[in-house]
């Protein structure tokens, strides 16, 4: 399984001290909760933040993930940290900086330069982020679609996932291998070009509404924004999203959905997973909760047989622990 769009810094989200008040709606959420959240981060919570999620990832039987990343406080060195903590669990990982105007010019230069010198090796998978049009000025879009042009590779950006998103200044920049991240207040007649990645459940946890994919004219895959990387449960529940928007919607869809993670990563068919589940097929799986891998292969190796293969998986439970704390203690500081 892909991943086709993570924040793999959220997975030491969970058990954070609550915001200074409750969000009002999706642009606190943004200031109150993430945004406090991405300032906290230096290397090492960072790297145990990509640690856990990758080793979750495998729990599930999703070994590719596409990331993207965001720490201004902790920007130098990141995606390195994430692609190495990553293929130390065995996961592959696609990485970029979502790149921003929200600390300043020189905050979104430094995120220029990351993307630039991660993508530079060439060693790497990648897509230069970008955050949302609504957060980044026009030179900042420009730059980022030149540095995509540059490594030829997509941007990875998140698109009217508020109401509030200047998202038609991206429209003269998009190419076909963009991520066009959420959607969800686009009009039908867009302009984008790119892949739409639908993210669900956290769509409605956000509570920005439904983004009715199929209206788009794009190929649509699915992520989870964060939001553990279960994409068997995350095709389950796209298909019952659907299916509330339109009854005669099937299990297809989503499966089709799912599917098109292979396209945007296909290494990840050089992966096998052996299932604990009587069928492959998408109507058995709709309703059939709780599938589990038995056992999982990234290029014939065995990187989990009922607990990770190539790392301590308690360990590594227990050293985000603490990196949890130590984050979590520093919001306290964060305004």
């Amino acid at each position: 399984m892909v991943c086709a769009h993570h924040h793999l810094y959220s997975s030491l989200a969970r058990g954070m001290p609550a915001p200074p008040r409750t969000p009002g709606g999706f642009r606190e959420v943004l200031e109150l909760v993430w945004w406090r959240l991405d300032r906290a981060l230096d290397l090492e919570t960072i790297e145990w933040s990509a640690k856990l999620g990758a080793l979750e990832a495998l729990e599930r039987g999703t070994t590719a993930i596409i990331d993207h990343h965001e720490s201004p406080n902790a920007i130098e060195g990141s995606l390195t940290v994430i692609a190495d903590a990553c293929e130390e669990v065995g996961v592959r990982v696609s990485c970029s900086y979502g790149i921003t105007n929200r600390h300043g010019d020189d905050g979104a230069a430094a995120g220029l330069t990351e993307n630039d010198r991660f993508l530079g090796d060439g060693e790497r998978e990648g897509y230069v982020g970008l955050h949302a049009a609504f957060t980044c000025s026009d030179e900042t879009i420009a730059a980022a679609a030149e540095l995509a042009d540059k490594h030829g590779v997509g941007v990875h950006v998140h698109v009217a996932e508020g109401a509030d998103d200047t998202w038609d200044r991206l429209v003269e920049h998009s190419e076909d291998d963009w991520l066009i991240v959420h959607g969800v207040h686009l009009p039908d007649e867009h302009g984008l070009r790119g892949t739409l990645v639908h993210n669900p459940r956290s769509n409605m946890n956000n509570s920005v509404g439904y983004a009715r994919p199929r209206r788009l004219g794009l190929e649509v895959a699915l992520g989870t924004d964060g939001i553990g990387a279960d994409m068997l449960e995350e095709f389950r529940l796209a298909y019952v999203a659907a299916r509330a928007d339109d009854v005669t919607v099937d299990p297809e869809l989503a499966w089709k959905w799912l599917r098109t993670g292979w396209d945007l990563m296909p290494a990840a068919l050089d992966d096998e997973v052996c299932w604990a589940a009587e069928s492959d097929d998408p109507w058995h799986l709709a309703f059939t909760t709780g599938v589990s891998p038995l056992e999982v292969l990234r290029d014939g190796e065995v990187v989990w047989d009922g607990e990770p293969t190539l790392v301590d998986g308690d360990e590594i439970r227990a050293k985000a622990a603490e990196a949890a704390s130590k984050l979590h203690a520093r919001l306290a500081d964060i305004e």
